[in-house]
Parts: structure tokens; C-alpha cells; sequence
């Protein structure tokens, strides 16, 4: 049996940007404010009408679906290749820039997530402990940027070298260039199994698995058939007083609940809180919520 305690909580908002905004949703899109320039995407969640009028008029970029699968962007006025923008309450910048696949580089909602891992990290420090990290599927690395901060060694992975690139400038950006970070190009599973093998362990682990993808070899990878099978073997590496452990996913096909269940299995001997829910973001407009994502999060007891 589980010695950690399960709490549930149902959402919570990053509401705490400047240079980001989402200011309104409906009929399948959203219209987001990044730093100086207002993009329109799709969102599969946005299920609700607009009210507003028919369409939106004030925009820089607007990204159109294709029936046959992805889309282009459409832009009324030469916008940069990439910008900045800030997230202040962590003193992270951040690169920003439009992809042939929609998105921009950050998901803004997990800003709830970087500040609850620098809190842990920030905690640990003042107790005296050193904390090292590891930070799968790390994307381009604002958590890893917002652990390092925190003053965590991070050791960052991404089967996508391009991913890993665009987290070395977010470091950059952020004043982090000489942190201690390691930035590794590979297959998640495989490098966890070869750090196992290298005895090195970790006092807390992040990782935003994908519903599909493949590793730096081609290896497929499908949520439900291998995330216990990744979490299993990032047990081992676990120090023996872990800080905490995060999980995100964006698959509409997972709960929260199953998040927690995960965790409530993982970490039988190791006492702590385990809570799990959703992340979103506050729409200007209309004050409702875009739910974003799930999560799952452990943390000791001590």
C-alpha cells in the first residue's frame, strides 16, 4: 500500500504572465497576445461558440488547418523569425517562433509547473541539499531553464536535436549559459536505461511524454503502452530522498486520475503528497478557462 498522501484538485490557471495573453477562444480557435504580435490557432478543446462576431480582424498570424493533415501560416505583416518574451516571476526568457505545426515553442500553462518545481527545488536548497534533475521530452526547456534557476543541476533530453538546440538559447536568454546543465540528444527510455547502467541517480524528474513519437533511432514510442514502462525504470534512478516527481500529458485519452494512479503505484516507498489535475489558461474575453493538459505530481513528505 501507497504511504503517500492523494490529494485531487480539479484545475489550476497560469495566470501569472505579462508578455502572454490568451484573449479569446471559440469555434475550434484561439487568438493568443505573444510579447508584440496576435496569433490565431486551432485548439481541439474549444468546442464552444464565439461570441464576438464571426471573425477575428485583429491579427498577425493565423494558422489554417489543412483537411489533409497539419496546415500553414498566414501572416499579415512580416513578423520576425523569432522573439523573446519573458516569464517575470521566474526571470525566464524565452524564444519564441511559429512552426510549420502550429505551435510557437512554449506552452504558457505550464508556467504553473515551472513554479512549483522551482518551489520544491528553492526548499530543498535552503534545507542544504544539492538537488540534480532530470528533464524528459524536455522540449525546449523552459522547465529546464526554470529548475536551473531555481539552482538545480538539470540534465535535459529530447530525441529532437532541434528541441535541444532551442533550449540552449532559452538557457542563454535566461542568464543561464554557464548553469549546470546537460543537454543530451536521444531516445528517452534508452538514456534512462543507460544512466541506470552508469549508476548515476536523480532527486527529482520531470517528463511531458507524447501521445506518439519516435526516438533519435526512429524507435516508436505510444503513451499508454510505454509510459509505465519509462516510469518503472526512472524509479531506479531516483535517489534514495527524492525531491519530487512530475508528470504532464496533453493525450485527451488519459485522466488525471490515471496520472495519480501511476504515481500512487511508483511511489509505494516513498512517503509524500501526490495530487493530480488539469492545467489551463484564463481566457480574457469571457472569463472562462481553456483546459490545457493534465497533471500528476509527487512530493516528499520531508
Amino acid at each position: 500500500m501507497s504511504t503517500a498522501e492523494i490529494q485531487r484538485s480539479a484545475l489550476i490557471t497560469a495566470d501569472g504572465w505579462r508578455d502572454y495573453r490568451l484573449l479569446d477562444c471559440g469555434r475550434g480557435m484561439k487568438q493568443e497576445r505573444w510579447g508584440e504580435y496576435n496569433l490565431v490557432r486551432p485548439d481541439p478543446q474549444i468546442i464552444w461558440p464565439r461570441h464576438g462576431g464571426k471573425d477575428w480582424r485583429d491579427w498577425d498570424g493565423f494558422y489554417h488547418r489543412s483537411e489533409k493533415g497539419g496546415g500553414r501560416w498566414e501572416f499579415r505583416r512580416p513578423l520576425p523569425e523569432h522573439w523573446t518574451i519573458q516569464y517575470q516571476p521566474l526571470g525566464l526568457k524565452l524564444r519564441i517562433s511559429p512552426t510549420s505545426f502550429k505551435h510557437t515553442g512554449l506552452f504558457p500553462e505550464q508556467a504553473v509547473n515551472w513554479e512549483w518545481c522551482s518551489e520544491r527545488i528553492k526548499a530543498a536548497r535552503a534545507a542544504g541539499r544539492e538537488v540534480n534533475v532530470l528533464n524528459l521530452f524536455g522540449y525546449t526547456g523552459a522547465a529546464t531553464c526554470a529548475a536551473a534557476k531555481a539552482g538545480a543541476s538539470v540534465c535535459h533530453v529530447d530525441a529532437a536535436e532541434g528541441m535541444v538546440k532551442w533550449c540552449k538559447e532559452n538557457a542563454a536568454l535566461s542568464g543561464l549559459k554557464d548553469a549546470p546543465i546537460r543537454f543530451i540528444v536521444d531516445d528517452c527510455l534508452k538514456f534512462v536505461r543507460r544512466e541506470i547502467k552508469r549508476g548515476r541517480t536523480y532527486d527529482a524528474i520531470i517528463m511531458d511524454p507524447p501521445t506518439y513519437g519516435r526516438g533519435a533511432g526512429g524507435e516508436m514510442w505510444k503513451l499508454e503502452e510505454h509510459l509505465w514502462e519509462l516510469l518503472r525504470e526512472c524509479r531506479e534512478l531516483l535517489s534514495p530522498k527524492p525531491v519530487f516527481f512530475l508528470i504532464n500529458a496533453y493525450t485527451a485519452r488519459l485522466s488525471p486520475t490515471v496520472v495519480v494512479n501511476l504515481l500512487t503505484e511508483l511511489m509505494t516507498d516513498h512517503p509524500g503528497t501526490i495530487t493530480g489535475g488539469e492545467v489551463g489558461i484564463p481566457i480574457e474575453a469571457d472569463g472562462k478557462v481553456l483546459p490545457c493538459g493534465i497533471y500528476g505530481r509527487w512530493q516528499s513528505a520531508q
